[in-house]
This record gives C-alpha cells, sequence and structure tokens, in this order.
C-alpha cells in the first residue's frame, strides 16, 4: 500500500516518537510505501530515496490505492526556495520548497490525488524543459550552482530538507532534484551513484565532493559530509548554515587556513 505526504514538510523519525531523532523530510507529494502500523504512527519507504522511518499518520493521504502512480518519476519539481501553490477548487494557498515533486505538471498546474494546483511556472523546472532546451552545458552547469546559492545561510538541520533548515546530503539531493536527478539521502549513498572524477583539477561546477574527518581523526574512514564544487576553489555545503568556503586537494579550508573536511572523492552526476 502507498500513501501521499500532504503537508509542506513531514518530518521522518527514527522512532514512533515526536521526540525521536530526525531521519529526513518528506516534501508534500512524495509518496510513501507503508511498511507497519501503531495507533497514531506509520512506518514509511520513500519510492523517492528509499529512506524509511516512521512518520505521524496524520501527515498522509488516507488514499491507499496509489499502486499505478508510485513507480512514476515527477515530471518537475519546485525551482526555487519556498513557492505558493493554490488549490484550483478551494483557492487554499500552500507553500512548498525546493526540489518538491510536482507531478502531472503542465503549463503552471500539477496534480495530487486528482485535487488540482496554481504554480507559477517561474517557479518550476519541468522534465520537458529540460530535455528540450537549448541551453549548453555551460549554462546547464551554471544553472545548478546558481540553484544551490539560493539556500545560502539556511540553517543546519539533522535530516532537513528545506530552507528553514536542511543538512549538508539533504542540500545537494534537494538542489540535484531540481535537474531531474535523484540522488540518495545521505552523503555515503551519494557517493555510491555518479562517475569517478579523478581530481579537483579535473573537477567541474556542480559536481560533488565528498569528505572524512582524518582531519580531525587519522582513523577516520566513513564519509561524514558533501558539498557541491562551483569552481576548483569554492565550494557550497551545509555545516553549520549553507555557506562558501575554499577548497584544495586536502579538503575545505577555514579563512585562517584550518583544514575542517579532509577531501575523499568527487563524482559527478551530470554527464
Amino acid at each position: 500500500m502507498f500513501v501521499v505526504n500532504l503537508c509542506t514538510v513531514t518530518p521522518v523519525r527514527q522512532e514512533p516518537s515526536e521526540s525521536s531523532e530526525q531521519l529526513t523530510q518528506l516534501l508534500f507529494g512524495e509518496i510513501c510505501e507503508l511498511l507497519d502500523s501503531l495507533p497514531r504512527w506509520t512506518k514509511i519507504r520513500s519510492t523517492m530515496d528509499g529512506q524509511e522511518g516512521w512518520v505521524d499518520f496524520k501527515m498522509l493521504s488516507p488514499d491507499y490505492n496509489l499502486l499505478p502512480i508510485a513507480s512514476h518519476l515527477p515530471n518537475a519539481s519546485v525551482a526555487v526556495p519556498m513557492a505558493v501553490a493554490t488549490d484550483m477548487e478551494t483557492g487554499e494557498e500552500l507553500m512548498l520548497t525546493l526540489g518538491t515533486p510536482l507531478f502531472n505538471y503542465a503549463h503552471g498546474t500539477f496534480e495530487v490525488l486528482n485535487k488540482k494546483y496554481l504554480i507559477a511556472p517561474s517557479c518550476v523546472n519541468s522534465t520537458e524543459q529540460l530535455l528540450n532546451s537549448d541551453t549548453s552545458r555551460a549554462e546547464l552547469l551554471n544553472n545548478v550552482c546558481s540553484t544551490a546559492q539560493t539556500l545560502l545561510n539556511a540553517p543546519y538541520l539533522w535530516g532537513g530538507k528545506n530552507i528553514m533548515g536542511i543538512d549538508c546530503s539533504g542540500f545537494t539531493q534537494v538542489v540535484y532534484s531540481v535537474f531531474g536527478v535523484n540522488l540518495l539521502r545521505n552523503a555515503r549513498e551519494q557517493m555510491t551513484q555518479g562517475t569517478k572524477v579523478d581530481s579537483l583539477t579535473d573537477a567541474q561546477p556542480g559536481d560533488l565532493a565528498f569528505f572524512d574527518h582524518a582531519d580531525r581523526d587519522p582513523n577516520a574512514t566513513n564519509i561524514s559530509h558533501v558539498g557541491l564544487l562551483l569552481d576548483n576553489n569554492k565550494i557550497i555545503h551545509c555545516s553549520g548554515c549553507v555557506h562558501l568556503d575554499d577548497i584544495d586537494e586536502n579538503g575545505i579550508h577555514l579563512p585562517n587556513g584550518e583544514l575542517t573536511h579532509h577531501l575523499v572523492q568527487i563524482k559527478r552526476y551530470l554527464i
């Protein structure tokens, strides 16, 4: 059985409790598979990135007949940090955040559970636009970097996926979703995707850089951080908040030269 998230942003928790750790968030319209149920809580698996966790059932649709669309990908997504959608029947407004999937999008309308919404086309990137665009590769990469920078100063929030609170891999995931690339949820998973780039000198704007904390612990081996390269010297990433830092072949540096994140690998997702 499948359900849809009907809130702008819904927390997904490790355990069925409001005080439990937030693992990730569901954006409006995200489809989930039901795995288990308790009187108030539902365990779900996101069809977008496979993440599992517990959600307050009030946040989800009561419609369980979503199998025909559960395997479909959205044909558009919100391309700005925050947009307004309007229910075409009731006139009610709904706030949507960057990367929110828009199913059956066409000419400023989209549909969720047979309800139609209006949204300004200037706030949307559609698959049709991406496929039919005569935008050069350089312009596309510039658009990825520009989209990433619309989230500058968004505060860090573990498991967050929106401008009011986001983590490092949530940041890269939602930015790439705007361009039709479906990244997995955490940094270690995202590093298993894409094509390896040999060195920072070979990197292009929009490539993702992955880090461990060998700068703090020589025995550290786990990938613990990810950011998006703006060029061979600058990276945008979420650590404390979304901001810019210097990077070299060793990793990310503070203005005083201190190494804060040890560079492990660079991956490319737009070939």
